[in-house]
This record gives C-alpha cells, structure tokens and sequence, in this order.
C-alpha cells in the first residue's frame, strides 16, 4: 500500500504526492449517482500505471471476456 503525506496540497498526486501542476497531469473521474466526482489526480500516465499494479485495480475486472 502507497502511503502519502499527511497534510497533502490540493495539487498532490494520488500516488507520490508531488504537485501535479510541475508536471504533465492526468485526472482520473468517477460517477457516483450519475454525478462525475474526482478519483484522483497523477502527475503523468506513470504515476498513474504505477498507481494502478500497487493498489491491484485490474484484478477481477474487465468490460467483456
């Protein structure tokens, strides 16, 4: 499990923590009650890859077999 800071800025990345905005950001959305809430932000498609394997997100999922 990744751990960030406590005290995070609103600009932390979801997996490292660093300032999203110094680098090339990609934000993440979810819905919820047909409504698009925040599910994260990255500071690139590593961060977010790396965010992706660490928590196990692709197991058991897939749109179609």
């Amino acid at each position: 499990m990744h751990v960030l800071p406590l005290d995070p800025p609103m600009t932390a990345c979801t997996y490292c923590g660093c300032d999203v905005t110094a680098h090339d950001p990609v934000y993440v959305e979810e819905v919820e009650d047909g409504d698009r809430i925040p599910a994260g932000q990255f500071c690139n498609y590593g961060c977010l890859a790396a965010h992706i394997e660490t928590e196990g997100l692709t197991e058991g999922t897939t749109c179609r077999i």
